[in-house]
């Protein structure tokens, strides 16, 4: 057995070993691997077994994938270029790491363009995380059979998808149970994928969840080593368990595929030790503001717009916080909301000119939103939502002041006009916080609209289109 100590060699001569692998060739590398990290032999033969079985790898659990000192020195090496972005530390620190420019999310329908790709489900939007980052979601599962998938074609699926969304801070969920050796892609597309998913991809992204992790990830993770920067490492966190997730996750969001539902019962079955039953009950606290409905809170506190809404739009407005730059799009420190809701809950009023921090307030109006018990513009109203982009353009305006007027409650109808005018006066100064109606609307239609049950990437953009309706039409759909 190799001793770890082999681990540590020398930096160019092993860059020079994965350099001699040739990623064109239709067969797989004889790649060494165990579960230590510790090189041991392993035949082509062995590694296509573990594949076709799926045999499950236990990681201890948001273990992230280790940082050796070829890390650092290719991270060095790499500084300013295609590698380096914002990125989580340990501590739980989101860097701000924000280009000047923010570019306009694609208003491409993939549907069309991409109908071959998009009916296998592989690649989807499940709403926000308890961040208010944009959650992606790839299914290993899903892939169907490799004569039955252009690559090529999925690789640029893949980045019209999250084109859309990497100008904002997002996640990734990779579900890895259901790859096989029948629709495993080769090592030249997965090569040719890590080096086009640039900085552009790789700035926003914060978090990258693997689920249900086996060897073959760590084959991966041997091969691309020398090509990956210790900050893009940091982001990347094995999940063994999907109760796991749930400390992350808005759990009922996420569009898990049936199988692996089935196939993680199954592991927690079997591991007599794991004792999670997934069902976690949160005590309610008497002055507990986050998580409740709309019609509790005011039962509670006897005001209509809840504290957290009215306390960081007041500060937002008085310090100047519509003028910061991708202002909605960044995340703050998670310790400081942890931090911030704890008062809430507490029955605190939280004084924002204490923390000095536009984004901590833009992040938690978008936190308090997405955890309301019902959305904003009620589950009733989803599908009529959704119908509204059906109709002619001349006829939508006036559905929405339908909606809006007649069937909207009243509590929400103020809270949703007082959010959005202050988005209006964002939207107004988008010269300089470079946050357009366009922008603006894909970070809060998610949070204002959603539908019961799991979101999908039609729900997601037809929410952000009932937002830009509202933004770009404020005067007009606004009329109590």
């Amino acid at each position: 057995m190799a001793g770890r100590s082999e681990l540590f060699t020398d930096h160019s001569s092993r860059q020079k070993n994965i350099q001699d692998i040739d990623f064109t060739t239709t067969e797989e590398p004889e790649l060494e691997f165990d579960e230590d990290g510790t090189e041991l032999s392993a035949s082509k033969e062995e590694l296509e077994a573990e594949l076709e079985e799926g045999s499950p790898v236990f990681f201890s659990p948001y273990s992230h994938i280790p940082s050796l000192p070829w890390d650092v020195e290719l991270a060095k090496d790499a500084e300013g270029g295609a590698f380096r972005g914002g990125a989580i530390t340990p501590d739980g620190l989101i860097d701000e790491d924000f280009e000047k420019e923010l570019g306009t999310p694609s208003e491409d329908d993939a549907s069309g363009e991409f109908s071959d790709v998009e009916k296998f489900g592989i690649v989807e939007v499940a709403g926000d995380d308890l961040y208010g980052r944009k959650i992606i979601v790839i299914s290993a599962c899903k892939l169907p059979s490799n004569k039955g998938l252009d690559h090529a074609r999925l690789l640029q699926y893949i980045k019209h998808t999250l084109d859309k969304y990497v100008e904002q801070d997002y996640v990734l969920v990779y579900f890895h149970h259901g790859l096989n050796k029948s629709n495993k892609p080769k090592l030249s597309w997965l090569m040719q994928a890590y080096r086009e998913f640039d900085r552009k991809y790789k700035k926003n992204l914060k978090m990258l969840y693997l689920v249900h992790p086996t060897n073959f990830i760590k084959v991966l993770w041997n091969i691309f080593r020398p090509f990956i920067s210790v900050k893009f490492g940091q982001k990347m966190m094995y999940v063994n368990y999907l109760n796991d997730l749930k400390r992350h996750l808005p759990f009922e969001q996420l569009l898990i595929p049936p199988q692996v539902l089935e196939f993680d019962a199954q592991k927690v079955e079997k591991n007599k030790f794991y004792s999670h039953d997934g069902n976690t009950v949160r005590e309610v606290k008497k002055a507990q503001q986050f998580g409740l409905s709309l019609q509790d809170l005011k039962k509670n506190t006897g005001k209509i717009i809840p504290a957290p809404v009215e306390d960081t739009i007041e500060f937002l407005k008085s310090s100047a916080g519509d003028e910061v730059e991708g202002l909605f799009r960044r995340c703050a420190r998670v310790s400081t909301m942890k931090e911030v809701q704890e008062k809430y809950d507490d029955g605190e009023r939280v004084d924002f000119n204490t923390y000095d921090d536009p984004h901590l307030a833009a992040a938690i109006l978008k936190k308090f939103l997405r955890e309301l018990q019902e959305p904003l513009l009620t589950f009733d109203l989803f599908e009529p939502i959704t119908r509204i982009h059906y109709l002619e353009a001349s006829k939508q305006l006036t559905e929405v002041q339908r909606i809006l007027q007649d069937e909207l409650p009243e509590d929400n109808y103020i809270i949703l006009k007082f959010v959005f005018q202050f988005l209006q006066q964002v939207v107004s100064k988008s010269d300089i916080n470079h946050m357009t109606a366009e922008n603006v609307a894909t970070v809060f239609g998610p949070n204002i609209a959603w539908p019961k049950g799991q979101a999908n990437l039609a729900s997601v953009e037809q929410a952000v289109k009932f937002a830009l309706i509202l933004l770009q039409n404020f005067d007009e759909v606004f009329l109590r």
